[in-house]
């Protein structure tokens, strides 16, 4: 998958804790999630299960969406993750080859 700006769900499990972020680089960002390479929120949560991602023309509209959907509902989030991705399967593998 090239470098381009995408708005990206990690989740530890099935209707586990969420977590919203926003990376020009998907492949690379949740490698980085999956070998705990940063330290914070996502490592003490153990959330790398990549869940749904949409992908944008420009950063900027890749951070307005990242903040429309981290300031929506969780039913929201959940609802977005089922429409594309109902067994919560991890998409990292799709991204990756």
């Amino acid at each position: 998958m090239p470098k381009s700006p995408c708005v990206y769900i990690v989740t530890n499990r099935r209707q586990g804790t969420l977590y919203i972020g926003v990376t020009s680089s998907l492949v690379q960002r949740i490698w980085q999630h999956k070998q705990k390479v940063v330290g914070g929120f996502t490592a003490r949560y153990n959330l790398s299960k990549l869940v749904w991602f949409e992908t944008h023309e420009s950063m900027e509209s890749a951070i307005l969406r990242e903040k429309q959907l981290k300031a929506g509902s969780r039913i929201r989030k959940v609802k977005l993750i089922e429409e594309v991705n109902p067994e919560w399967r991890d998409l990292y593998e799709n991204i990756v080859g």
